[in-house]
């Protein structure tokens, strides 16, 4: 897993003022009794994805970037900040498997200027964006790296899995006929057939591979909740959900993505277009809640509301989630007509039906391996939950706030038990509800 790198100058002194034209304007000759700028901070995470570049300030900052080609390189001058050991650490602060950057310096470039040089192992399409102070965080200036030629989740998912497809295996209840070997023809894995239907009870058969994607909240710059013993829920979910992951790729004909493999902050917006994508049939986001009281416990299960929160908690939980775009830093400049299209789309209906049923089996083998908060599905508007065609929940696997399932939470044995449970949820399911062909989305990746 990749680590964010932190580079602080001690205490740190978020100062406000009135308006960035007034910083900006002053000459760093004036006085000395003029206070430049201060990079407080620099945090660096690497993924396959992109890597981000985030640079903490106390003030608004005047900056400027562009591209060099020959070698490739990102060049941004700032404007009025003060040179300092931060910035003059940059060189050795970018780690040498980072996918996209080769070295990261800077310097001073004229009198009242740095110039931060980028250099680039491949093309690149980078984001510059300024993010307003959030929650423990100053003002940043966030350097996004997209490569030109982005993995392509598809064939990720093709080489990833080769394996033949078998029937989904049912419980004694739900018995059902499976064809003989010399009967069935050979399937590529992720074709999509129609649904078979036994001829001696009339129920169908999963005779294909189904897709889920698995949505560890939070990452990057977003930790989370944060428990009493120092625990970040971004951590807990990745762990988690890699574990579900092993789980359900072990099972012969289930196969499962992860919005984020590592430490790095993904767009709300953006989860759900990964899911897409890859056709899913269903996407779960695993989280550790929190709240005020340390004595609150248990696990949930919240699916897509059109109509409004189910209760008070369900809504301040959605609100939470909602907000983590604002902490994870999302570049509002950046417009994607397909996420627009994807969002707009109103026949949510039958999906959230659908996911109604999915978080019924996910909460009762949850209740197996700890205390339920609520023993009933509770429904909220949670955006990344907004898949208009793919049956969504959000698991509060357990409270992280409160000490005792902080400590469960971070226990290995715990968190198989828990994937387990998530698992044996998602097979029944399947079994009750077979999916359909995955034509439906082929237009749309």
């Amino acid at each position: 897993m990749y680590k964010g790198t932190r580079l602080s100058l001690g205490r740190r002194q978020l100062l406000r003022y009135a308006g960035a034209s007034l910083i900006l304007s002053v000459s760093p000759l004036a006085g000395a009794a003029t206070k430049l700028p201060s990079v407080l901070a620099v945090r660096i995470w690497p993924a396959a994805d992109y890597t981000r570049v985030t640079l903490e300030h106390d003030a608004p900052l005047k900056y400027s970037h562009f591209i060099v080609e020959n070698p490739d390189r990102l060049v941004v001058d700032i404007e009025g900040v003060e040179f300092n050991s931060v910035l003059d650490s940059l060189a050795r602060k970018v780690a040498t498997d980072d996918p996209y950057i080769k070295l990261l310096r800077a310097g001073r470039f004229k009198p009242g200027v740095v110039r931060l040089v980028m250099e680039l192992k491949t093309k690149a399409t980078p984001q510059i964006f300024e993010l307003k102070p959030v929650g423990e965080y100053g003002h940043r200036l966030v350097l996004d790296v997209y490569p030109v030629n982005p993995p392509d989740p598809m064939m990720a998912l093709l080489e990833g899995r080769k394996d033949a497809v078998e029937p989904l295996k049912m419980e004694q209840d739900f018995q059902i006929a499976e064809k003989k070997p010399e009967e069935a023809a050979p399937r590529k894995p992720l074709e999509a057939p129609e649904v078979q239907t036994s001829k001696k009870s009339g129920k169908p058969i999963v005779d294909r591979l189904v897709t889920i994607t698995l949505d560890p909240g939070h990452g990057g710059e977003d930790p989370g909740a944060i428990g009493k013993g120092g625990s970040y829920e971004k951590n807990v979910t990745l762990e988690v959900a890699k574990r579900l992951k092993a789980r359900i790729d072990a099972e012969p004909n289930m196969r499962a993505v992860l919005t984020r493999d590592s430490d790095f902050f993904v767009p709300l917006q953006m989860r759900v277009q990964k899911a897409r994508r890859v056709q899913s049939d269903l996407f779960l986001s695993i989280h550790a809640d929190a709240w005020i009281k340390p004595d609150a416990r248990g696990s949930s299960v919240f699916v897509l509301s059109e109509k409004g929160a189910s209760s008070t908690q369900a809504r301040l939980l959605a609100q939470r989630e909602n907000e983590a775009d604002l902490v994870g830093g999302v570049n509002l400049g950046a417009k994607d007509l397909f996420l627009a299209r994807t969002l707009l789309d109103l026949s949510q209906t039958a999906t959230i039906n659908d996911s109604l049923k999915l978080g019924k089996y996910l909460l009762g083998e949850l209740g197996a391996v700890n205390t339920l908060h609520k023993n009933n599905v509770e429904q909220a508007s949670f955006a990344v939950l907004k898949a208009p065609d793919i049956p969504s929940a959000l698991i509060e696997t357990a409270f992280i706030s409160n000490p005792e399932e902080e400590r469960r939470l971070n226990d290995d044995a715990y968190q198989e038990k828990l994937a387990e449970a998530i698992v044996r949820g998602i097979r029944q399911y399947f079994i009750r509800h077979p999916p359909g062909p995955k034509a439906r989305l082929a237009a749309l990746g």
